[in-house]
This record gives C-alpha cells, sequence and structure tokens, in this order.
C-alpha cells in the first residue's frame, strides 16, 4: 500500500531538503523582523500606522491586566467597561476593540504585564515566551537548523502580529508532553498550566488517563488546582461568576455569527459555517471532529512511540476546539518536530516530509486563501497532521515485510 518505489520525488520529499528549508525559513524571518520592525517604526505611542493598537489582541490583554490592578477585575468581561479601558489606553476612541474571553488564570499573567507600560509589556511578553518556546522545540529536535527553522516558520509572523499567547501555549504543551515519561510530575505541572486555555486541553484528560500517567496527573492537578486558587484569593468569586457570565455571548458573536470572521477560525465549526451550514449542523460537524480526535488519542494512549503520541495529542487538542485562530497554531510547530524528530529515528513513510512542509508553511496564506476561497486550509493542516500520526502507529509499529520507507538522508529502507 506504502511501496513508493517509484521514484515518485513528492512522495520521497527530496525536496524537503535543510538547505531549502534553512533558505525559507531565513527569508520568512527577514519578512518577520521586517514587518515587526515597520509595525513599531511607523506607529504613534501605542498604536500603529492602520490605526490598530500594536500587538493587537495584546490590547486586550494588557487593558484587562491594568483593569485587575485597579480593582475592576470582574469588569474586564465587560465588553463596554473594557472597551472605555481600551480607548483610553490607546487614547483612540475608534480604536479596535478586543474582546477579552479568558477565564481568570490568565488575568493573572495580564495583570504582572500591566504592571509596566503597554510597549514593554508587549516586547518583553513576546520575546520571553517566544523563546521559551524555541527552547522546548530545541529540546525535541536537538540538531542543527532546529532554531532558524522554527523562529523562521510562518506562524511565528503571525503570532507576533497578533502579540499573542500561541508561544506559551505551545511551550507548555510540547514541554509536559516531551517530559511525560522521563519526568511525570514536572509534567503535569506544566500541562496543568492549560487551564488558561483549557479548550486546548481536551484530549490531555483522554492521554493521561488511558496511559496510566497517575503521578503526570496529580502534577496538573496541583498546578490547575493552585492557580485557580490564587485567583480565587486575588479577585474572589466575582471573577469567576462574570467570565461564566460572559460565555453565552462570546459563543453567539464571536463563534457562532462569526464576528471575528470564519477566516481567522481554523476549526471544523468555522468551516462548516462558513460554507453556509446552519448553526446545529456546524456543531454537529464539530462534535464528530472532537470525538474523532478524542478516539485518536485513545489509541496512542499506550503502546505508541512518544513523539508520535505526542504529536498526536496537540492535533487532537487543535481539532476539539471550534474556537481556533491561526495564530493558535504555534502548537502545531511542536507537533511537527516531534514527527520529524521520530522520522529521523525511524524514517519517514511516503508523502510525510512534503505534508510536514506543507503545514508549516500553511499560515503563511492560509487566512487570505480561505477569505478567496473558503478552503479552510488551517484546519486541513491539523487533519494531515493527525493522519500522519495515526498512519505511523499502525504503520511501523505493526511487522509488516515489504514496507518501503524513506530514511533522513533520502535513502529507502523495509521494515
Amino acid at each position: 500500500m506504502f511501496d513508493t518505489s517509484d521514484g515518485n520525488a513528492l512522495a520521497r520529499g527530496d525536496w524537503v531538503s535543510a538547505t531549502r528549508v534553512g533558505r525559507f525559513a531565513t527569508l520568512s524571518l527577514i519578512a518577520t523582523i521586517s514587518v515587526v520592525g515597520y509595525l513599531f517604526a511607523t506607529s504613534h505611542g501605542t498604536v500603529d500606522s492602520f490605526g490598530r493598537p500594536l500587538g493587537t489582541d495584546f490590547s486586550n490583554v494588557w487593558t484587562a491586566g491594568r483593569m485587575a490592578l485597579d480593582g475592576k477585575a470582574a469588569l474586564a468581561w465587560d465588553w463596554p467597561a473594557h472597551y472605555a479601558v481600551q480607548q483610553a489606553t490607546h487614547h483612540k476612541a475608534d480604536i479596535p476593540f478586543y474582546g477579552w474571553h479568558y477565564p481568570p488564570p490568565f488575568l493573572l499573567i495580564a495583570a504582572l504585564l500591566a504592571l509596566v507600560p503597554y510597549v514593554p509589556a508587549l516586547i518583553a511578553w513576546q520575546a520571553s515566551t517566544l523563546a521559551l518556546a524555541l527552547i522546548i522545540v530545541r529540546k525535541i529536535l536537538p540538531e542543527r537548523g532546529t532554531t532558524l527553522a522554527a523562529i523562521g516558520a510562518p506562524v511565528v509572523l503571525v503570532c507576533l502580529g497578533h502579540g499573542h499567547n500561541g508561544f506559551l501555549t505551545a511551550a507548555f504543551l510540547g514541554g509536559g508532553l516531551l517530559l511525560l515519561d522521563r519526568r511525570p510530575i514536572v509534567a503535569g505541572l506544566l500541562l496543568g498550566c492549560i487551564v488558561y486555555k483549557p479548550q486546548f486541553g481536551l484530549a490531555l484528560p483522554v492521554l493521561l488517563l488511558l496511559g496510566g500517567h497517575w503521578r503526570a496527573i496529580g502534577g496538573a492537578l496541583i498546578s490547575a488546582g493552585l492557580i485557580c486558587a490564587l485567583t480565587l484569593v486575588i479577585w474572589g468569586t466575582p471573577a469567576w461568576a462574570a467570565f461564566l457570565h460572559s460565555l453565552p455571548l462570546t459563543q453567539a458573536v464571536v463563534l457562532e455569527q462569526g464576528a471575528t470572521g470564519w477566516e481567522k477560525i481554523q476549526s471544523a465549526f468555522s468551516a462548516a459555517r462558513n460554507w453556509g451550514a446552519g448553526i446545529p449542523l456546524a456543531w454537529a460537524i464539530q462534535t464528530a471532529v472532537t470525538i474523532s480526535a478524542i478516539v485518536g488519542t485513545s489509541l496512542v494512549a499506550r503502546g505508541t512511540k512518544p513523539f508520535v503520541r505526542n504529536a498526536t495529542v496537540i492535533a487532537a487538542g487543535l481539532l476539539s476546539t471550534p474556537y481556533l485562530l491561526d495564530y493558535d497554531l504555534v502548537p502545531l510547530g511542536m507537533a511537527i518536530a516531534f514527527l520529524v524528530a521520530d522520522g529521523r529515528e525511524r524514517g519517514f513513510l511516503s508523502y510525510e516530509k512534503s505534508l510536514l512542509a506543507f503545514v508549516w508553511i500553511v499560515p503563511l496564506f492560509g487566512r487570505t486563501l480561505m477569505q478567496a476561497t473558503s478552503i479552510p486550509l488551517g484546519c486541513l493542516s491539523i487533519i494531515a497532521i493527525f493522519v500522519i500520526c495515526l498512519r505511523r502507529m499502525r504503520t511501523l509499529s505493526a511487522d509488516q515485510a515489504g514496507l518501503t520507507y524513506f530514511m533522513a538522508d533520502g535513502t529507502h529502507a523495509k521494515t
């Protein structure tokens, strides 16, 4: 079934050489530096030349943190009150509004960032979380060229442009999964921190329970519990009540009505809505995808190579949430790193290297192409990673005589 001895270059992935990856990553990095540099160089105070806050979405983070420091934490989920603070912060009445939809744990980080002025906070936030993500990806794939391929990935530009938390989420997920077998308690502590963005953690309990990772479960409960308890000590129950009260409005306006823009949201739900599906049908499709992602996670929970298991769980977590924007695809870079590491060890199956390169580059044009053609490349790229993982689990763990696959140097091998 997987015999690719016909010499198909696309199947072998010969074109995905270290030299080509390095060159494209360099060009992408130059573009990233140029775009970010331009936005800062042409800005006026905290507003860029397009009339948006620098870091766009970071506006809701810093201002929510400012409100929390001023004793108005619960009002961060009140859209008019929050928008008034954003207008005052940027000294611009018609500044675009960016809503605060996170649970109270992320308010802890927001408040810390709001202790310093807006622009220094934005720079410190993005630089520190990007550095942390780079450290983790280097631990996953400690070889020459990894740092350049990671920092030059197009999704880095997307995340930096939005001042978002994709780097932090990727670091928690990648680091926690990498340490799961060697340092389970530390792994659990890291994975428990995903409580600040819980929609990405739906697959984690399945993995931890079915895989028998009891110490990791303990670590996750400790970190998640302490974080939530700290929010209650600082802001009490009103912050949690305000968050829960805001959920129906967020679901209706941002997700179901697509106020954010269908092309920005990379989930199956968004794709279905963009194609004209009604809300019930879109939820049915998303539910089917979520169940498939959870089932896939259960299949890799035991007896699967850790690298493949880790990549599967990351992809499953992204597939299982209906609210996933293109800057949230940063963790998919960790999944790519895990799969490349496994490929270096056991060889690449046909078309895998080409698909991994496709997933790596999609954020560069995924939003634009979906807007123009309604093709949800972001969602398709996650599915591609998920399918690659299940295929590797089924194929490379089985004793199938005559199976052809490709080593990292392009040579053939047989299982």
